[in-house]
């Protein structure tokens, strides 16, 4: 079922117009009004479970922001119903937990790929498929990011289902599995670990739309670990300027 009644989406609970071709998907509803503020003449246009959307104006150009919840599930449900109604370049903006002892906590991290370590990616492609951020986006974030003056790094991330199998896999009955393959990660130069971008990329490739992600790096267990300085950082102001700016670039 795709549609109510009198046209709106099912889920997202809203209808063609009520979005611009831009916007910025952020993970807490919570987070929206924040990201919303950096619009011109913006209102709130839907509110319906996890999906609080906004529309505005950057630059005279229609943009939107709309939270997706935790996880592949409601973001690719987010993103269909998105691109439904008009929308066709998206950029994820959220938080991420840095692997790499090089990212620490306060930095950003501009995904060029993600590890499909997920459940969602599955149902829409091969594993061999890759999960790829398209270019002139990532292109964008880079710009905004080195303009902005931020400390950002670019590379793969990783996706999971399970937070807590991130941060207590000992604990989880798969323990060798969750411990064996983030040391591969970790070898292979993994920068950080999110919930999302595996499936929006995977996503946006069949829906033949565009997507990057930017995230705040909160904490690094890596560097914690290890003895070193980690920084524990929750405003996500960076990330969301980062996007804010790379979307008036791609404009």
């Amino acid at each position: 079922m795709n549609y109510t009644d009198d046209g709106r989406q099912y889920h997202i609970g809203l209808k063609e117009g009520d979005v611009g071709k831009y916007v910025i998907l952020p993970g807490d509803p919570k987070r929206c009004v924040k990201i919303a503020q950096y619009f011109d003449d913006y209102e709130l246009i839907g509110d319906s479970r996890e999906f609080v959307t906004y529309t505005g104006y950057l630059n005279g150009v229609k943009v939107s922001v709309c939270s997706t919840g935790i996880g592949g599930p409601s973001a690719s449900i987010a993103m269909e119903e998105l691109t439904k109604i008009g929308a066709d370049t998206f950029i994820r903006v959220g938080t991420c937990g840095g692997m790499d002892l090089n990212v620490k906590g306060g930095d950003i991290v501009i995904a060029t790929g993600a590890i499909r370590m997920e459940g969602t990616s599955k149902e829409y492609a091969p594993i061999e498929f890759p999960a790829v951020a398209n270019y002139d986006i990532t292109s964008a974030l880079v710009r905004a990011a080195k303009k902005l003056d931020y400390s950002y790094h670019t590379g793969i991330v990783q996706c999971k289902d399970s937070f807590y199998g991130q941060h207590n896999p000992e604990k989880m009955p798969v323990s060798y599995e969750l411990l064996n393959k983030w040391e591969a990660w970790k070898r292979l130069g993994c920068l950080a670990s999110e919930m999302e971008s595996a499936a929006l990329f995977v996503v946006a490739s069949y829906l033949k739309v565009r997507v990057g992600s930017v995230f705040l790096v909160v904490a690094n267990q890596e560097r914690q670990k290890a003895g070193l300085e980690n920084p524990i950082v929750h405003d996500t102001d960076k990330a969301i300027k980062t996007a804010i700016e790379g979307i008036k670039i791609l404009m």
